[in-house]
């Protein structure tokens, strides 16, 4: 095992480009990223100091006047002639063709270049004109396309957790890869630079927050996207001003020049997704879509997926990797976090469609971010400088701060758009006939009272959601810290039928950690890591099913968004603390015996079922699954089996 704090210098410093490649500022404290479109990553100095969280909320009634965060962010640049990609420092990676770059564009101006080049169509929402984006047949991450390098006797060797998840490729493949997309990059005329953090920065916030602390951890990102002028289909354009509009929207943005001069990220990614990997086959590649990180290297390639979540999802696996490995280690979490107005933090954990990004977006809190995040010495820190919602059903009333902040500056992608009576594009919500991942990606200043810091302090209570479609799991229950390691573990949803081809009944979906896709290292060190921060804390640990009540999916119903928030709100304000508890038979958890605004035939699933010799059945066929699951992780760290369900058989 390599010494994990060898390199704490460099962990210091992760930054993102995607497609021009500057020089970080020694004062800023980042990961960084860079993409063409390049992304480049600089991991946290464990020396320089952070800012002291504390609750900064920002309400329209109560901004300062003067200022605003869409007019406010404005770095941009375009830098033309012969040694435009000398003066960006693209000649680092290799290329060197471009002659004009489109660098740090204002949200106006990504949308002005949107337009022109012909790249989607605007749709009117109820708060604002908002552009729309169609990804082509990708409207989803392609986990089987994922690799990563391996290199013989490295550190990363060592650490991943090879496997499906973390699939190996060779250092030729790699060098072959990106020769192809260096190649293709050179061969444009323009190009998009776009310069971002990853990881909220204390230097940043110093005016607002003066009293600081060690241990915050960014990265600085750059993103390079070249586009085709000959808008021909879209199929065939290239990287364009839309993807710089996505990172825009979903990393935290420069607010002065100063901030990026000489900008250097320390992780790369290349993202030529109008290419394919055409020779796939002879590279044992799994299709001609490829996304391959190479982290000795510091650099990856992306090639055939137009969807900008890859570009997401890769910075948080590698802040999956280097995170943990850090003295003192820090926890990376796929999780959503917000603060009340007396400082308590709350994290939300859940896979997609479990309610993660709804239920922290609570107009009685300051939300601090709605999907990645780390946990460090001093508290919670968002990754990210924005959101990405799914639209699918989404309505005002049952979703008002997601709904109200698809306006301008927002970007709506792959969701249906029709015309109204009055001819007027509107979006569709309710129309998934392109796919159910619709989703919105927007700034995180578009949520009213968001918390600016994007940091808090040490978390009172985290919320493990679960979609469960048999029918079994409670509304809400209580976990012991052996429980909580064992559930974080387990990353218990479900599909139903419909959802994916093939699934005509319930189906569990066990993601470690909830996001397995994303772990780097072997799911226990993580687990190991929260049970340490559970300890240290006195966190509370609860698990919410958002899922069925009365009867599994086809029989029962789906719990209302109206009792799920009472349950949340019996958990934040304390209720569930102090109420009274039965123990639940086959998953060993503690039942509240009732909450406020909760109907108390609920709290205990087997009360709501007509057929209890169904429930009981039921339950043990659940119970199960889950400990056929957990196998897998048996003789590995700390025997957590003891804390699953009880089974018959």
């Amino acid at each position: 095992m390599f010494n994990h704090t060898r390199n704490l210098s460099r962990l210091a410093h992760r930054t993102f480009r995607t497609l021009g490649v500057r020089k970080l500022s020694s004062t800023r404290v980042t990961r960084g990223l860079s993409s063409v479109s390049t992304l480049r990553f600089v991991p946290p100095n464990h020396q320089q100091q952070r800012v002291k969280p504390k609750t900064l909320v920002r309400n329209k009634s109560t901004a300062p006047s003067e200022f605003c965060p869409r007019t406010n962010y404005n770095v941009s640049e375009t830098v033309a002639g012969a040694d435009a990609c000398k003066k960006l420092n693209l000649t680092s990676l290799g290329i060197d063709g471009p002659t004009t770059l489109y660098h740090n564009l204002t949200f106006q101006e990504l949308l002005e270049h949107e337009i022109a080049n012909g790249e989607g169509e605007i749709a009117v929402t109820k708060y604002g004109e908002t552009f729309t984006v169609d990804t082509g047949k990708f409207t989803g991450r392609s986990p089987k396309d994922k690799w990563i390098v391996l290199n013989k006797g490295s550190e990363s060797e060592a650490n991943i957790d090879w496997g499906s998840v973390n699939q190996p490729t060779s250092p030729e493949v790699f060098d072959a890869l990106y020769e192809k997309a260096v190649n293709y990059f050179s061969s444009k005329e323009k190009a998009y630079v776009f310069d971002c953090f990853c990881g909220a920065n204390p230097k940043v916030r110093c005016v607002m927050l003066p009293e600081l602390h060690s241990n915050r951890y960014q990265m600085p990102l750059s993103t390079h996207h070249p586009f085709n002028c000959q808008p021909t289909d879209s199929e065939k354009m290239h990287e364009m001003a839309w993807q710089q509009h996505f990172v825009t929207n979903m990393f935290i943005r420069p607010e002065t020049k100063e901030q990026i001069e000489n900008f250097e990220p320390d992780f790369t990614i290349i993202n030529a997704c109008s290419q394919v990997a055409e020779d796939w086959e002879e590279h044992d590649l799994n299709s001609d879509v490829a996304v391959v990180f190479n982290i000795e290297k510091k650099c990856a390639v992306i090639f055939g997926t137009w969807y900008g979540g890859e570009n997401k999802k890769g910075i948080f696996s590698l802040m999956n990797y280097w995170l943990p490995m850090n003295d003192p280690p820090v926890l990376p979490m796929h999780c959503s976090a917000n603060v009340g107005k007396d400082g308590d933090t709350a994290l939300f954990f859940g896979l997609s469609g479990t309610g993660k990004t709804t239920l922290s977006a609570d107009p009685q809190r300051a939300l601090i971010g709605d999907d990645e995040h780390g946990w460090d010495e001093d508290g919670i820190f968002n990754f990210e400088g924005g959101c990405y919602a799914k639209t699918i059903n989404l309505a005002e009333e049952t979703e008002p701060d997601i709904y109200r902040a698809i306006k301008t500056d927002a970007m709506l992608e792959n969701v249906k758009v029709v015309e109204d009576e009055n001819g007027i594009k509107i979006p569709d919500y309710f129309d998934v006939s392109k796919t159910e991942n619709g989703r919105v990606s927007y700034p995180i200043f578009h949520i009213d009272g968001y918390n600016e810091a994007q940091m808090a302090g040490h978390p009172e209570n985290f919320i493990f959601l679960t979609c469960d479609a048999f029918g079994v799991l409670p509304p809400v229950s209580k976990l012991t810290p052996g429980q909580a390691m064992y559930h974080f573990i387990s990353g218990y949803t479900a599909k139903v039928a419909g959802t994916e081809r093939g699934i005509t009944e319930p189906t569990p979906n066990f993601s470690a950690c909830f996001g397995a896709a994303f772990l780097t290292l072997h799911p226990t060190r993580y687990a190991e890591l929260l049970d340490q921060k559970m300890a240290e804390h006195g966190s509370n640990a609860w698990l919410v099913n958002t899922g069925w009540s009365g009867g599994a999916y086809g029989t029962g119903e789906r719990m209302s968004i109206k009792t799920t928030r009472a349950c949340i709100n019996a958990i934040l304000g304390g209720d569930a603390a102090m109420a009274e508890y039965v123990k639940d038979d086959a998953f060993g958890f503690d039942i509240p015996v009732s909450l406020p605004g909760v109907d108390a035939q609920m709290l205990n699933p087997r009360n709501s079922w007509a057929d209890k010799g169904a429930y009981d059945e039921t339950a043990e066929k659940l119970a199960g699954m889950f400990s056929k699951n957990f196998k897998k992780y048996s003789g590995v760290g700390v025997d957590l089996t003891e804390f699953g369900p009880r089974t018959k058989h």
